[in-house]
């Protein structure tokens, strides 16, 4: 076969796309337990962030172990499960998009305790849309499961500069010593408020200036997912 003909550069081109996607596909194998462990560390770091423990990517797990003392997988009813599903594995954006499909009574939601200085913590998975995509975090609360001990969030795509400061310790702090029950018992979540609150506002923060959908977002993240808990909370202080 002539070299120039078009059937060779055909055959070529054929045969190193195969072996290019031969390639890719291997290394896509190869790396993906390497993927997972760092997205799991990740996971790590960002429940322990909440709680102000600083863990580096080499010391995560560690820290991990010796200071998460127990993971509760709960329904919708605020009753602990037991089974082989763990609360770490539990992926909570599929948990709640049950809730599209009427499937509540098939829902289940990850709790983490902390012992932190003598403290028990109860950390909670948080999740909800900011302007431009998901964002997402943690939120620990103190023993008496109304007072916030520390927050941590993330987000995928929001403005550097705008929606992006969520997921700065400036605007993170704010929620520190806020309430999600009122002096009732009644819920009310911790909410964004635009345009700033009285810092002696036990319920609210300041917003984000000029990300007012993405503060709206946290805000609706926190009840939506809070709401989720109040049952077990409820249970618990009984």
């Amino acid at each position: 076969m002539h070299k120039d003909s078009n059937k060779a550069t055909f055959l070529f081109s054929s045969g190193m796309v195969v072996v290019i996607a031969i390639m890719l596909s291997v290394t896509a194998i190869t790396l993906a337990p390497y993927q997972a462990k760092n997205i799991r560390i990740e996971k790590m770091r960002n429940i322990l962030t909440s709680v102000s423990i600083d863990a580096k990517f080499k010391d995560a797990e560690k820290l991990f172990e010796k200071y998460i003392i127990k993971q509760v997988v709960l329904n919708n009813k605020g009753e602990e499960v037991s089974g082989s599903t763990k609360a770490f594995d539990i992926d909570l954006k599929k948990e709640m998009d049950k809730a599209k499909t009427r499937n509540q009574d098939k829902q289940l939601f990850p709790l983490f305790v902390c012992s932190k200085e003598g403290k028990s913590l109860f950390i909670i998975p948080v999740r909800g849309k900011g302007l431009w995509g998901p964002i997402w975090g943690y939120i620990a609360l103190e023993g008496d499961m109304n007072t916030v001990y520390g927050v941590s969030f993330g987000h995928k795509s929001e403005t550097p500069g705008l929606g992006a400061e969520i997921e700065t310790e400036k605007f993170q702090n704010e929620f520190t010593g806020k309430k999600i029950f009122d002096e009732s018992g009644k819920f009310v979540s911790v909410k964004v408020i635009k345009g700033g609150t009285d810092p002696s506002n036990p319920y609210g923060v300041d917003a984000v200036s000029g990300a007012t959908v993405t503060s709206d977002g946290v805000t609706e993240m926190l009840e939506r997912t809070l709401g989720n808990y109040i049952p077990y909370f409820k249970k618990a202080k009984q």
